[in-house]
């Protein structure tokens, strides 16, 4: 945005995670006490809006567990594992009411952020995406809801909670997880270098040779393409909830630099777990 300076992306959260983390979950507790129908579809996912409301329930409880130091094993981190993961909690788990589901959501979060405050040190903890510090961990917690948050609010046709801040403080999590939902094979031979600038300020870099990936809060000195995305379509683009091609045609994403036709190819390089 003009006249906003930059920021880099750093190791630990900025400020309003704990209060972005407590509003996300009661904005989503808020929209299912608007559904009537919990077995209602979602546009594009294999879920309804109880299955959804539930996983969300176990996720929160999940991450509040890991933050409190249980270790709690869900899969290898890869987009498959995570989805059999998903599917063998929820057949286990046969809550699909909304108002049970959102008093558990709301509980949870709030039994993460408590958690945090018990903490004696900032350490790491293991997660389903791997090893990240605890305050990280929020900053995926937070993605995560977001997520699924947007996902209820249009089954339900409700306006969504993602926000310009609100992408900020998943940055964290989004950079240290790139590397690891990196598609092989569409990175195959890739050696590029990217810089990723946010309307917001934010911006980080993107590093391929020959096909391995590093992202740092620097974006690289030369850069062969820097790509300028508004916040919200970036979040989105990043969990698969956006068509990049429509992005691109709405004016939300513009690129330069020597080699600025790489931007299309940026978001086909990963895959959203």
């Amino acid at each position: 945005m003009a006249g906003q300076p930059e920021q880099d992306i750093r190791g630990t959260l900025p400020g309003g995670l704990a209060n972005a983390i407590r509003d996300t979950a009661l904005e989503i507790a808020a929209l299912l006490s608007e559904a009537t129908d919990t077995g209602a579809a979602i546009p594009g996912s294999e879920w309804n809006i109880g299955e959804a409301a539930a996983h969300l329930a176990q996720a929160n409880e999940l991450m509040a567990d890991i933050a409190a130091g249980q270790e709690r094993s869900y899969g290898d981190g890869t987009p498959q594992s995570l989805a059999e993961a998903n599917e063998r909690a929820l057949a286990v788990f046969d809550e699909r009411e909304a108002g049970p589901l959102a008093g558990m959501i709301v509980a949870q979060a709030d039994a993460y952020l408590k958690a945090m405050d018990r903490r004696a040190t900032e350490g790491t903890v293991v997660t389903p995406l791997g090893t990240m510090s605890a305050e990280v961990l929020g900053s995926y917690l937070l993605a995560h809801m977001l997520g699924h948050g947007y996902d209820l609010a249009r089954a339900l046709g409700r306006p969504h909670m993602i926000d310009r801040a609100r992408v900020d403080l998943t940055l964290p999590f989004l950079i240290t997880a790139m590397p690891r939902v990196t598609d092989a094979a569409a990175t195959a031979g890739l050696t590029a270098r990217y810089t990723i600038r946010l309307w917001s300020g934010a911006r980080f870099g993107v590093t391929f040779t020959d096909g391995a990936v590093t992202v740092a809060s620097q974006p690289p000195a030369r850069p062969d393409c820097t790509i300028h995305i508004e916040p919200v379509t970036f979040f989105l683009m990043a969990l698969g909830r956006r068509n990049p091609v429509a992005a691109i045609a709405s004016g939300r994403i513009l690129a330069w630099g020597r080699r600025a036709w790489l931007a299309p190819r940026f978001p086909t390089l990963f895959k959203a777990p």
